[in-house]
């Protein structure tokens, strides 16, 4: 009895947890005040990103898109002529012959550089000094400057070149790399393809090292040959590196200007001009600001165009061989 009597009475239990003083960290204001320090700090983190691109990209834009809407001359005030210079892109012949110019360069030179980017990556895939020398070797005329190799090359493949003053030792006549019309033309991709596939054989090269060794080893031992890994097993794989440096050939391309200027400067009779140099070469140093900047505006337009349709395009081939 004295042992039941001495038993304290246990207050009752309930399910519901006390209620947090105000101020405690889990109450509903506070983790507002959390949630609202994180967004102000993550803002305050992308404001100088934000700013600068606005400031560098945003603006510019907004500001080529009025100007293409006018006559402005760079100097004058400019006067609003609304889409006159658009249409002026579809009327003037030589407009037109720079745009399949530079489409005629922008495909061939990519479709160029991204297969002879991809048999040399193939080719020295394996670690080794030679390899690395020979990536380097592919590398360096990226590095120099492209009005430097277009000078380079018009000394070697122009009319009292190197080439064609060998030939007339030999007897054979001048051949026109830069003075026949098509001829140039091809010159001009070749080149371009020479000067650039070395970014691709690095992109490829790096692409190559993450391709598992097992899979490789596995279809040896089935019998397969070197070509059938290659287009089985290694090229599916690194098909996203693929598209980004199509798009990235297309992107580079499509604006192509400096080695225009120093190998043919626009020539023979414009039949290399690109977009990018009719609109650095003529429209500006003529002071048609505003035709110029609508070129230029319809040029970013195909770029984007262009960028998001070949990306398009890999991703539905990449669905279609998943499926």
């Amino acid at each position: 009895m004295v042992g039941l009597a001495a038993l304290k009475v246990s207050p009752a239990r309930t399910d519901d947890p006390p209620a947090p003083a105000p101020g405690h960290p889990g109450t509903a204001a506070a983790v507002r005040r959390r949630r609202w320090r994180g967004g102000a700090l993550s803002l305050g983190m992308l404001a100088p990103a934000v700013l600068v691109y606005t400031v560098m990209t945003i603006v510019p834009v907004v500001v080529a898109l009025y100007l293409s809407l006018t006559d402005w001359n760079g100097f004058s005030d400019a006067t609003f002529i609304g889409t006159e210079n658009y249409l002026r892109l579809f009327e003037d012949p030589g407009i037109s012959r720079a745009w399949l110019v530079t489409f005629v360069v922008a495909a061939f030179g990519s479709v160029g550089m991204l297969g002879l980017g991809l048999a040399y990556a193939l080719q020295l895939k394996e670690r080794s000094r030679t390899n690395s020398f020979f990536r380097a070797l592919a590398y360096y005329p990226h590095v120099i400057s492209a009005l430097i190799l277009g000078f380079l090359w018009s000394a070697i493949l122009g009319t009292n070149g190197a080439i064609n003053t060998t030939l007339e030792r030999f007897g054979v006549g001048p051949v026109g790399f830069l003075f026949d019309e098509t001829l140039a033309v091809i010159t001009l991709v070749g080149v371009i393809v020479w000067a650039g596939f070395g970014f691709n054989v690095v992109l490829f090269v790096a692409a190559l090292q993450t391709v598992p060794h097992e899979l490789i080893e596995a279809a040896q031992i089935d019998g397969a040959s070197r070509r059938q890994i290659n287009r089985r097993i290694v090229i599916p794989m690194i098909s996203p590196v693929v598209t980004v440096a199509m798009v990235l050939n297309l992107v580079g391309l499509i604006k192509v200007y400096d080695i225009v200027v120093s190998l043919t400067d626009g020539g023979p009779a414009g039949s290399t001009e690109t977009i990018a140099y009719v609109i650095l070469s003529r429209s500006f140093a003529s002071t048609d600001v505003g035709f110029a900047t609508a070129q230029a505006v319809a040029l970013m337009v195909v770029s984007a165009v262009l960028s998001v349709l070949v990306a398009a395009l890999r991703n539905r081939q990449d669905q279609a061989a998943a499926n």
